[in-house]
This record gives structure tokens, sequence and C-alpha cells, in this order.
């Protein structure tokens, strides 16, 4: 029997929003992840409940929380002597499966896997239980092209894949300029083009796309090959802030050893706190981890205008989740998902208040 467009969006969802978001050249999309068994601190001190944590991320700028945490120590320090390991994913869906195992007790993702991995286990796999990143994502052209936002009409743009967040966000994009594309095929007014991001520039200076709605770094990428940027995404949004990165946790985690998490999450906001505080630093700590895992750090032309368009925040903006969600909807894509109780941030709040700094909202979808 042929999938239905919510079975192929479900299995595209979790592609990862971001999550092509801001890979290295070097890294691809498949399901492999990599371990990382030491850390930068050694766990010392009093052991929380649990031995060992596994924490997962990306090797990308928009979960330079995790980066920076796990490259400073600021993560391991608030563990005491409970030991943060770490696995690096290249896909939303490895970091899932991972998570849904057991193989993984926490991650950073973005936030179509989130929903995903909600929506798929019945509202028993995971919880977001912070925040992490906001924005970097931008509509990148050639300027021979495409001169305004009228001339994106007949061109050819790419997306990262099809149903991940960046191409529902272009999809509705389209759809609120009155023109018409047919979501599974990409065919339309305009030519939706899913390629990888890792492959982007290339189809770029090859001149097959007119251009690309990405994730940083690959926009700066595309704007170091000449591109020019047409369009912030964030400036589609309210106070110029939506989810890019979120941080989730096994529900049995959770309930077996809340105080780890809470260890955890400590340490993601005081992360969050030096990085903000120290971006030049932050910045520099973000790209010796990306290059000690790749191989290859990323240029200062690529770098630099990547790393201001990326807001670190411990709020989830659970209320642009919602939206990301209704525009899957509206596009064809998914069925309304049940995203009641898909967080909890009661122990984000407690590490909020106890640092100082004002409690975050759950805009309703938070456990009864």
């Amino acid at each position: 029997m042929p999938a239905t467009r919510s079975t192929i969006f479900r299995r595209t969802l979790a592609a990862v929003a971001a999550l092509p978001l801001l890979t290295l050249a070097a890294c691809g999309y498949g399901s492999e992840s990599k371990d990382e068994d030491t850390s930068k601190v050694a766990a010392e001190g009093k052991k929380l409940s649990a031995g060992t944590v596994r924490i997962g991320y990306f090797p990308n700028l928009t979960h330079a929380t995790a980066l920076v945490g796990d490259q400073e120590g600021l993560l391991q320090k608030e563990l005491g002597g409970t030991k943060a390991t770490y696995s690096q994913f290249n896909a939303g869906p490895a970091e899932i499966e991972a998570l849904n195992s057991g193989s993984i007790d926490i991650g950073w993702i973005g936030p179509s896997p989130a929903i995903n991995g909600y929506s798929t286990t019945d509202g028993k796999g995971l919880r977001i239980i912070g925040g992490s990143a906001s924005g970097g994502v931008k509509l990148v052209v050639n300027p021979d092209k495409v001169k305004s936002l009228k001339d994106v009409k007949g061109k050819k743009i790419a997306t990262p894949q099809l149903g991940n967040t960046q191409d529902v966000a272009f999809l509705n994009w389209i759809a609120e300029q009155g023109w018409k594309v047919d979501a599974q095929s990409g065919k339309g007014d305009v030519s939706v083009v899913r390629t990888d991001n890792k492959i982007t520039p290339d189809a770029y200076k090859s001149g097959s796309i007119d251009g690309a709605w990405v994730p940083e770094p690959t926009a700066s990428k595309l704007v170091a090959e000449g591109g020019k940027v047409l369009l912030d995404e964030a400036d589609l949004w309210p106070d110029k802030k939506f989810v890019i990165t979120n941080i989730i946790v096994s529900q049995k985690f959770l309930a077996a050893h809340p105080d780890v998490v809470q260890a955890v999450l400590r340490g993601s906001v005081k992360t969050n706190t030096w990085i903000n505080a120290n971006p030049d630093k932050a910045k520099a700590a973000a790209n010796a981890k990306l290059q000690e895992l790749s191989g290859k750090p990323l240029p200062a032309d690529v770098l630099d205008p990547a790393w201001k368009s990326i807001q670190f925040t411990d709020d989830p903006l659970a209320s642009t989740l919602n939206t990301e969600a209704d525009h899957a909807v509206k596009a064809g894509l998914l069925k309304k998902p049940k995203l009641d109780g898909i967080y909890d941030l009661a122990p984000l709040n407690k590490v909020l208040t106890a640092e100082g700094k004002s409690t975050v909202d759950d805009a309703g979808l938070g456990v009864k």
C-alpha cells in the first residue's frame, strides 16, 4: 500500500530541523553517530543517582550549547562524580532511535524530530526539558537571478529535506505569497529542490539551484560563494525568535534520575550564560570542538556571520514549536499532532529560579 502523506512526513520530519542544521561539509546525514568516551573535565565529587549520563548532540553550530559545554567541561562540572559521555549524530532519526533504545539519555535536537519522536511513541518516549538556540535560518539567492522576493516565483530553491523544519517553513512562506506548490513533489510556482546541506553549495555553484532556504552555516557558505541573503527567517517570527534546538530527555531516565537531569540543565544554563557573556571565546570553543570531531574547523568568513545569526537561549520557545507543527499541517504534510505533555519545564524552571533568572513557559503543552 502506498505511503500516506502523513506517513511520509513522519519519516522525514525527524530529519532534523535545523537539522541538517549547521552540518559541517565533512558531515553527512546518515544514521551513524560518533561516540566520545572522554570528558574535558574528569568526573569528580559526589556521584548523583546515576554513575553515567549519556548525552547526544549534533556537530552543528545551533548545538553550540552542547559543543561548548562538552569542550569546556561545563556540563561535567555540574554533574560532579557522575560521568558525562557524548555521542554525536548527523541525523534526527538516529538520535531519536538512540534515545528510545536507551543508548543515550539526554539530547540536543531540532523541533521536527522532537515532535516526531513524541508523536510516534504516543507521548511516551521523550519530553522537551529546555531550549538551546533560536534563529540561524536564511533564504540565500543568486543575486543575478533573484533581485527581490517576488522574483523567487519560477526559481529553483533548495531546502534540506522533504518535511524538515526549513522545508516546512519555506512551503508556508510560499503559501503566504499566494503561490501554489505540491508539497510532495516540490513542483509548482516555485521548484522546491530537496538537497542535502553538504552538497547545496556545490549545487549553487553549478547553477542547478537559484538559491536555498537553509540553516547556518550553509547559508553563510552560500554567501561566501557570492550569494545574497534575501530573507532572514527570524524576521517572520514575533520578537524574531523561533526554536531551532531543544533539549530532550527519555521519560524513563527523567523519572529514574531527576537529579542528573537537573544537573545537566544547570550545566546548560551556565553554558548559555557563558556563551552570551563571552561570544568570541565561546565561538572559538565551539569551532575547536567541531575541528576535533570533523578534522576541519569552519573558516572565519563562514563561522563569524553564522554565529551572529544564532541566539542561545534557555527558553524552548514553546509557542513557536506549536506554530511549526501547524505549518506542517497546513502544508498537508502532517495530521494535527497531539503535543499535550511534550514539555516538562519544572526542572529547568527550578534551575532558572536558583540562578536568579526568569522562568519559561510551556505554552499550555506541559505535563499536567
